[in-house]
């Protein structure tokens, strides 16, 4: 359950942007709370729930951009959403046969499930043929689809995959003048600075050995299930491996594109000067004007543009890490002077590196994974401690506004499955915490607000995760989904509630000012000044309750708010939250009583102030938050 009270205090975010001789550069700074809804596309329209491992379309089915409808638009932005990232949507590696419309399939020795991974792109020029009702209008149907979106005041998000491509990659719709990656290759080195891909000279690729009982399309008889893919030489593969025979858990469906980095690992590209964080987009694009940069820049800068000609409105980059910060300042800045407002959002795992490709990189945000992310979920799971989030929280600051919470996404396990937390309700604090504890976008995943567990052996991979790379139906979706109706009229009452909860809590966040302005914590004063207790059992240790529960405040102007969230899935928990001093005195509260308002169940609850001293009794329910307005 989701409560929201009330209190204010003054605090101004600012942003500085300059003027090139194009356009205003603008601030990724929002002035009201980024929320992205992740639909796989591929899946999110599907109403078939057979669920055959390994089946085939017409075994399993498929969604379509048709299936995307005004109705499901409007739905998803009643949610509280802004933006929406379409995954899979590039034509990428399959195994699904469309030669009537002059679309091959590919080999399945080198295609990950049968449908294919949306990281394996074989055209970026064109999308999944999967996806369209009619293959020979697929891109016009995407088309339909961004426009359809935008008719709904939401915003349009796209991968783009720059540290590899399938392994056969060809464009069948490229436009005048543009080549295929590696069309040009000298093939006959490893590496050459215009190469487009790392070669394995004299060496032929050779299927990798398969392990731990797995099979190709799980054992079926399949003409290209043969052990043979023809590549010679041998390319590296995409995680890097320069194995012609790659493991069966290297990225071997895919080749490491080459961005200007010799095998011995040094830079074939000129580096920005020092001080060039601290440059506008439009430097950083001058710059790069007239200098020899490797082909694959070039390439990857057109992709981008050619996107926003079509009104798509950024893009999430997939393992950005894995390709030079340079390369993101030379793209960036070209994506930034065509769409100042265009919304680039990066893969990013390792955090001393992250500031690095927001300055000079010039991304708008990046993945909290390693950090907030990561803690959430061994709290969620219920032996990690709320104390860590207070210095991750500090530790960011200066960078705070560029990073994105999720709870779920396509690479992660889902919150309701056996192996994470086995119930979807023991996210519910956590989102509260991801959504409200910085001015940063949130992020969730479809299906995630109904509780969808990813049970089921799609094929390949496993459990825990909804498949990106098979045919399959996402039960708990398909009966929000109801008939095409979008209205979760089958929904069972536990789904129905949850999902309540995320449109309140996501509809608050979206309008909220306070989440755009200042943030203290007042979890660290509470633990040493305030003695928890269960309202049932008097005799725990208060130190072990307190790593349960997490506080802070966040305000700007007249909005001031404090929240509160129990992530105990079993105790209740009666305390008197106290604000410390000096927020106090920051916020002028003088002695006597404020009203705090709950802004979604109609309650009110008293904060008393007394010779400097403010309070506010608190009686929280398991799995319970509280967002707190002096009304």
């Amino acid at each position: 359950m989701l409560r929201i009270i009330a209190i204010g205090l003054l605090s101004v975010v600012t942003a500085t942007g300059c003027v090139s001789n194009k356009k205003k550069e603008m601030s990724p700074l929002e002035t009201n709370k980024i929320v992205i809804y992740q639909v796989f596309t591929r899946l999110f329209g599907n109403t078939d729930t057979t669920n055959t491992p390994w089946g085939t379309i017409e075994e399993n089915g498929v969604g379509k951009f048709n299936d995307i409808t005004d109705g499901a638009l409007e739905a998803i932005k009643a949610l509280g959403v802004s933006h929406i990232w379409y995954t899979g949507v590039l034509h990428h590696a399959m195994v699904t046969d469309y030669s009537g419309y002059g679309i091959p399939g590919d080999d399945p020795d080198v295609v990950k499930g049968r449908a294919g991974s949306p990281y394996s792109v074989k055209d970026y020029y064109n999308v999944n043929p999967d996806l369209a009702r009619d293959p020979s209008r697929r891109l016009q149907e995407f088309q339909e689809l961004i426009q359809r979106t935008h008719r709904h005041g939401l915003k349009v998000i796209i991968d783009i995959v720059p540290n590899h491509v399938a392994r056969v990659y060809h464009s069948l719709t490229n436009p005048e003048g543009v080549e295929d990656f590696g069309a040009s290759d000298d093939r006959g080195v490893e590496y050459g600075k215009q190469n487009n891909f790392y070669y394995i000279p004299g060496e032929p690729f050779q299927v990798p050995e398969w392990k731990d009982g797995y099979r190709v399309l799980g054992g079926e008889m399949h003409p290209g299930a043969d052990g043979i893919f023809q590549e010679y030489p041998a390319k590296w593969t995409g995680n890097g491996s320069r194995s012609p025979r790659p493991d069966m858990y290297d990225w071997y469906e895919a080749v490491k594109v080459n961005f200007g980095i010799r095998p011995d690992g040094s830079k074939d590209f000129d580096e920005l000067p020092r001080g060039f964080e601290n440059q506008s987009f439009a430097a950083h694009y001058e710059f790069w004007q007239g200098r020899d940069v490797p082909d694959s820049w070039k390439k990857y800068r057109d992709i981008a543009l050619y996107w926003l000609e079509k009104d798509v409105d950024g893009f999430r980059y997939d393992m950005a890490e894995m390709v030079p910060v340079e390369f993101w300042s030379y793209m960036n800045s070209a994506i930034k002077l065509e769409r100042p407002d265009a919304f680039l959002l990066a893969e990013i795992y390792q955090p001393h590196r992250y500031r690095d490709y927001i300055r000079l990189g010039k991304m708008d945000y990046l993945y909290d994974k390693v950090e907030l992310y990561d803690t959430l979920k061994t709290i969620m799971q219920g032996h990690g401690s709320t104390d860590r989030i207070v210095p991750i929280q500090e530790g960011l600051k200066d960078i705070e506004p560029h990073m994105l919470h999720f709870l779920e996404n396509h690479d992660e396990q889902r919150i309701a499955s056996k192996a994470f937390a086995g119930d979807a309700s023991r996210g519910m604090p956590a989102m509260v915490v991801s959504a409200t504890i910085g001015t940063s976008p949130i992020m969730l995943y479809f299906g995630q607000e109904v509780g969808e567990p990813g049970d089921g052996n799609a094929g390949f991979g496993s459990e825990t995760r909804t498949t990106i790379f098979d045919y399959w139906g996402v039960p708990h979706h398909i009966r929000w989904m109801n008939g095409g109706k979008f209205d979760g009229g089958q929904l069972t009452p536990e789904e129905k509630a949850l999902r309540e909860f995320y449109r309140k809590l996501l509809n608050f966040t979206r309008n909220s000012s306070a989440l755009m302005g200042h943030y203290q914590e007042i979890h660290s004063f509470n633990r040493s000044h305030t003695e928890w207790y269960n309202d049932r059992v008097f005799s725990f240790v208060r130190w072990q309750e307190g790593e349960r529960m997490l506080s802070y405040i966040r305000s700007k102007e007249s909005e001031r708010l404090i929240i509160v969230a129990n992530f105990d899935a079993s105790n209740s928990f009666g305390f008197s939250l106290q604000l410390p001093p000096d927020l106090v005195a920051t916020w002028n509260l003088q002695d006597g009583t404020y009203t705090l308002g709950d802004q979604l169940d109609d309650r009110t609850m008293v904060l008393t102030v007394e010779k400097g001293h403010a309070a506010v009794r608190i009686d929280i329910d398991p799995l319970e938050s509280l967002i707190l307005k002096v009304l």
